[in-house]
């Protein structure tokens, strides 16, 4: 359920005239496509008529039903082609239109940043000379969009298991191919430990916390994802799990940065001799 309001709602309602019943001109066939391709979703699903058949009920169900990321995602479009259409047609968008499509901008933007969507970024794909990677994050990304973080455990711990190498692999940190995830990240904190890289006893906690955290997620993985025949985790600790294990990427490679900062500063300041 998304955190539209109601006068929000008014007032995207006022832009796209939705009181006849119809979304921007949209046909059934375009309407159907258009919403597909942004979301991946069937608009002409049965749980989407909760309001009646037409057009913008289904709309307003989509509001009500969905996620803050995929309501903001939808309706961030359906603004950008009412501009578009307004653009092709050669038709003036008045003051009062404009700064209703500015205000509408605004907020949809915001509600798009809240909650999950700003751990989807944390979700990087490094340069580790490996396609599947690539294609992993995808994966994962594509299931956090859609509001299912318990489908992704399974390929979160996998990313996890082959980022971490990839960072133990750069800095010639060793480590046993056979040994569980937290064992070579616990490797990783010592070597950053080690090298004064981090510089509070609280930041040193947290990780330490984490080596932990991703023992347990071995236990997730094996025991409550799709990874075997396993009964799910539920909803809102899956997306606990998701929201911890990418905050601690997004630190990590935070750090990363620094380092690679710090190193070129040091190549710059060598002498030719």
């Amino acid at each position: 359920m998304s955190d539209l309001s109601k006068i929000q709602k008014t007032k995207i309602e006022k832009l796209f005239e939705m009181g006849s019943g119809y979304v921007l001109g949209f046909s059934n066939r375009t309407f159907a496509q258009f919403i597909l391709e942004i979301v991946d979703k069937d608009i002409y699903e049965e749980r989407y008529s909760i309001f009646g058949d037409s057009k913008a009920n289904r709309l307003r169900a989509f509001w009500k039903l969905e996620s803050n990321y995929l309501v903001a995602k939808l309706t961030l479009e359906l603004l950008e082609h009412w501009k578009t259409n307004k653009s092709l047609l050669e038709i003036d968008i008045e003051p009062k239109e404009n700064a209703l499509y500015e205000e509408c901008t605004k907020f949809l933007e915001a509600l798009k940043n809240d909650g999950i969507s700003e751990h989807i970024e944390n979700l990087m794909e490094p340069d580790i000379g490996d396609n599947d990677f690539s294609l992993l994050a995808r994966t994962i990304r594509d299931s956090i969009e859609k509001n299912e973080p318990e489908v992704a455990l399974d390929r979160l711990h996998t990313y996890v298991v082959k980022y971490v190498r990839s960072l133990c692999d750069k800095h010639g940190i060793t480590y046993d191919n056979n040994k569980p995830l937290h064992s070579f990240y616990g490797e990783y904190v010592k070597y950053l430990r080690k090298n004064s890289y981090i510089e509070s006893e609280m930041t040193e906690r947290i990780l330490k916390n984490s080596i932990s955290i991703l023992d347990a997620f071995n236990d997730v993985r094996n025991n409550r994802s799709f990874a075997h025949d396993n009964k799910i985790l539920n909803y809102h600790e899956s997306m606990l799990i998701f929201k911890n294990i990418s905050s601690t990427i997004s630190f990590i490679e935070s750090i990363e940065i620094k380092m690679q900062s710090s190193n070129k500063k040091i190549e710059d300041w060598e002498l030719p001799f």
